[in-house]
């Protein structure tokens, strides 16, 4: 999910991440008829947060995103799924954000789904607070 700043406060929204590591950025297509390119624009700070649901890990990436006209890298992270927005890499509504990452929180916890049901079952049963494992959490702030 990305969250931008909209006048009215945060606004989520699925998004198509492309990671690039090595530069510690991560790019989006983006249509400049919606909304969030004028947030963006407006006001750079951007949250993004993926889940692994099997592995019950967290990760919180917040970061300065810039957006912009960009052929030749819209080329680069175009794919088929993308014709369902638009005509092809040079559409002029077909815009390019780039998120320099600022800082990654990860959170992971050791219970599976089934113990974790069973977990708030049983504090339900006896009044006592599930014990769903030890949590992890890791910060990494960039540059």
């Amino acid at each position: 999910m990305l969250t931008t700043n909209a006048i009215d406060g945060p606004r989520a929204r699925p998004m198509e991440a492309r990671p690039d590591r090595d530069n510690e950025v991560i790019w989006f297509l983006t249509d400049r008829r919606g909304l969030k390119d004028d947030e963006v624009k407006a006001h750079s700070g951007v949250c993004l947060c993926f889940i692994h649901p099997d592995e019950r890990a967290y990760l919180s990436l917040t970061g300065r995103a810039s957006v912009g006209r960009d052929p030749k890298r819209a080329r680069s992270l175009w794919n088929k799924k993308q014709e369902a927005w638009w005509d092809g890499p040079d559409d002029p509504n077909l815009m390019v954000m780039r998120v320099e990452l600022t800082r990654a929180e990860m959170w992971d916890g050791p219970a599976s789904s089934a113990v974790a049901a069973l977990e708030f079952a049983r504090a339900r049963a006896t009044g006592q607070k599930p014990d769903l494992g030890e949590n992890r959490k890791s910060t990494i702030n960039f540059g």
